[in-house]
């Protein structure tokens, strides 16, 4: 009788270990997988900066009132955030190349639509539905990783490159939708998302392997999702249009009441949902509880600089769309570097420790640029206080979520990492919205005219982000301290 090799105690037999064929198609490398999540990824985060420098150009195209230019930055981050936790939870029920694909058409489609419109309203439209194809690629091209790359090296190696995409992104954005701008039309901020969503389908369709889907599926919160996104909007729309109709408007009270209504009744769904969104036992964590507080502020923090710094630049300063992006690029490459930094500080200076130095500094870059002139210098009113605040913004998030997601259980933990990255999303779309109305309203009751009234509005949102900046760097005390292994080389 021949002799039979015997498998050792507790490992799985050969079916039941996980395969990277479960992704990649047969004759397939990793490295294709891995390509295409992160060129996914990095088209994503690419689409929340490329719009910032092109704002002025979208408003004079389009005739963009200030209210719509900031809803072409909310809008696309409020659908984001909204569903992406529906979205997470569809492509582990219905599989990862499935929803990767549907995302990358919607928001291919999306920003077709978006870059021929015509109208303001159908480039805000295009940008809601540019933030749903968004919500559904980001997660499902990290779940492309994490599901093929199996060996713990090929993990690490592959999660770090799909970071530095989203982190470079974030610079390339800035540079890129100058020069498109500048050299083609502010149009070609969103159609350059075509080839590159069509490359990637035709990519996915060759290299990834259909996921097998259980026919026991369960449910999936529907209701929850279409209720959070609509409560967000409602809010953000109501403090964003009160400078306009008032606060006693009916129209702002109707929208501002309909939004905690629907907050109030997310909540009661996701109570009763079989398969909730959030599971609210979650929230009994003290520190998920701060840390969503803590990324809600944050989001504010890191999105807005942006937004208002290119809007004084162009139409301050009258730089150019190329100069404006050169001018933010030290800023945006400073966070890109700082995050990868700050994951080699969390073992040895502490997650805690870190959110509140990088809240601080944050702070003080915030407070500086909060003295810009009508006519600024620009390496001291621009150039150094962004460095400042690129330096402490880039330090803040993933301590923030390393410290959020201590103490859960593991099997809540991708639940817990997609309602920290919800609440980032959102908090962006709120604080804008909130310090937009701050700026409109100072400007409109300053007694300066034209551009110094402008300014004086501005100087008072960054004086607001540095409040908030603080206020993060004082809950983050809260936070309970998080013990993090150092990482082997």
């Amino acid at each position: 009788m021949p002799h039979m090799r015997t498998r050792p105690t507790g490992t799985p037999p050969p079916a039941a270990r996980r395969s990277p064929q479960a992704v990649a198609k047969p004759g397939v490398g990793l490295a294709a997988v891995a390509v295409i999540a992160c060129t996914a990824q990095f088209m994503v985060v690419l689409d929340s900066s490329i719009v910032n420098v092109a704002l002025p150009s979208m408003r004079s195209g389009l005739g963009l009132s200030a209210d719509a230019q900031q809803w072409v930055v909310d809008g696309y981050l409020v659908s984001f955030g909204g569903l992406l936790l529906f979205a997470s939870r569809a492509g582990d029920l219905f599989g990862r190349r499935r929803v990767f694909q549907i995302g990358l058409f919607v928001f291919s489609a999306a920003s077709l639509f978006g870059g021929l419109a015509q109208t303001g309203w159908m480039l805000l439209a295009a940008r809601l539905v540019q933030g749903a194809g968004a919500a559904a690629l980001a997660p499902s091209s990290l779940s492309l990783i994490t599901a093929s790359h199996t060996e713990p090296a090929q993990r690490t190696r592959a999660m770090t490159w799909w970071g530095v995409a989203a982190s470079s992104a974030a610079a390339a954005g800035i540079v890129l939708g100058g020069l498109l701008t500048a050299s083609l039309s502010w149009r070609w901020v969103l159609l350059v998302n075509v080839p590159i969503g069509v490359g990637l389908l035709l990519a996915g369709l060759v290299c990834l392997a259909p996921t097998p889907v259980s026919r026991s599926r369960p449910g999936i919160d529907v209701p929850g999702a279409v209720t959070i996104t609509i409560a967000t909007a409602a809010i953000v729309y109501g403090v964003s249009a009160a400078p306009d109709h008032g606060w006693g408007s009916g129209q702002i009270l109707a929208a501002l009441i309909a939004g905690v209504v629907l907050l109030a009744a997310f909540v009661v769904i996701e109570r009763r949902a079989d398969q909730p969104l959030i599971p609210l036992e979650l929230l009994s964590v003290h520190n998920l509880r701060a840390g969503n507080v803590l990324t809600l502020c944050m989001g504010a923090v890191i999105t807005a600089p942006l937004f208002f710094l290119s809007l004084y630049l162009q139409q301050v300063l009258g730089e150019s769309a190329v100069r404006t992006g050169l001018s933010l690029l030290p800023m945006v490459s400073v966070i890109s570097v700082g995050v990868l930094v700050s994951q080699r500080l969390i073992p040895t200076v502490g997650p805690r420790r870190l959110v509140v130095i990088g809240g601080l500094v944050a702070a003080a870059g915030l407070a500086w640029l909060g003295q810009l002139p009508a006519h600024s210098d620009y390496v001291g009113h621009v150039l150094l206080p962004t460095l400042v605040v690129g330096a402490g913004t880039s330090v803040t998030m993933m301590p923030a979520i390393v410290a959020a997601t201590t103490g859960v259980d593991p099997r809540n933990a991708g639940v817990a990492s997609g309602l920290i990255n919800m609440c980032r999303q959102l908090g962006a779309a709120l604080g804008l919205a909130a310090l937009v109305t701050v700026a409109a309203g100072v400007t409109s009751h300053s007694r300066a005219g034209g551009a110094a009234a402008v300014v004086d509005g501005y100087r008072i949102a960054f004086y607001a982000m540095a409040a908030v900046s603080v206020a993060t760097a004082a809950l983050a005390l809260t936070l309970k301290p998080a013990t993090v292994p150092r990482p082997r080389r």
